[in-house]
């Protein structure tokens, strides 16, 4: 299917999806991705050498929790290869995370609205951050399981074919592709109209239900800069144009970070000034 049919079609579903709100088309994609997320991760891990991802599993967070400090500081500034491979993986992913920060820390604002900072803490940050280290343990186990075995050298393969030569060389290995496909065709469809749905907010005066004109709007500029971008350059144009849009986000992500604080710091002075006057009007 040519690239422009592929964006025409996750464009339109993206659209439907932001029109219906977040109560329906939204929540109900993101549901479904969930589920079908969780049938790969079981057929995987029961198909798979569940007793060596176990012990990896552990292996690895020992060694995680030993090397975080030294790794969130690495820049290897004497080592040309392992520069390299920072500027290619750590640097670039960072600055892709910090471009997606607007649009998804308003968007999990958004949803998480009445809850406590104990409970946000705990569901967006601590409950997905273990989830990630079990799923890399059974994928990226899984994977190399093949090559100390023998059995496949997954490393020949490039990267958009790794994942489905693993599947390849177990059991369920089609039905796990075929869900990893549809799974990868809605996430592009949910992170589009979540993206959709934030721009919306951003140009409405911060309205929880932006108009859904200016969703269709935003939907179409998307889809449009996509193309643009994949028929100037590719993936590279892409790759370029978030680690551009990275450097004025990080400096406002510190802005944002001291404003928290400031906030935060106020607010707890003045619940212990009122816990106080209650004490003292029990008394």
């Amino acid at each position: 299917m040519d690239t422009s049919c592929i964006v025409a079609l996750v464009t339109v579903l993206f659209l439907v999806s932001a029109w219906s709100g977040l109560d329906k088309g939204i929540r109900v994609l993101s549901n479904l991705n969930m589920s079908i997320i969780a049938i790969i991760f079981l057929l995987l891990l029961a198909a798979g050498p569940t007793m060596y991802v176990l012990n990896l599993f552990t292996n690895t967070i020992g060694e995680y929790l030993q090397n975080l400090p030294r790794l969130s500081f690495r820049i290897s500034p004497f080592d040309e290869e392992n520069r390299q491979w920072v500027n290619d993986w750590t640097l670039f992913y960072w600055a892709w995370w910090i471009s997606w920060a607007p649009f998804v820390g308003i968007f999990i604002a958004r949803v998480s609205r009445g809850r406590t900072i104990r409970e946000f803490v705990t569901a967006v940050l601590l409950v997905p951050t273990v989830i990630v280290f079990i799923w890399f343990s059974v994928f990226g186990g899984a994977a190399i399981a093949l090559e100390h075995d023998g059995v496949a050298v997954i490393s020949d393969f490039i990267t958009e074919q790794m994942l489905f030569a693993t599947f390849s060389n177990y059991g369920f290995g089609t039905l796990m592709s075929f869900l990893t496909l549809f799974a990868l065709f809605v996430f592009l469809v949910t992170s589009a109209d979540s993206a959709t749905f934030v721009l919306g907010m951003l140009t409405s005066n911060g309205s929880n239900s932006p108009p859904n004109r200016l969703k269709l709007i935003w939907g179409v500029l998307l889809s449009a800069t996509a193309l643009v971008l994949l028929y100037s350059g590719g993936l590279q144009a892409l790759q370029n144009t978030l680690i551009i849009a990275a450097l004025p986000f990080s400096i406002i992500m510190l802005l944002m970070l001291i404003g928290l604080i400031i906030v935060l710091t106020k607010e707890g002075k003045q619940l212990t000034k009122e816990g106080k006057q209650t004490k003292k009007s029990k008394a």
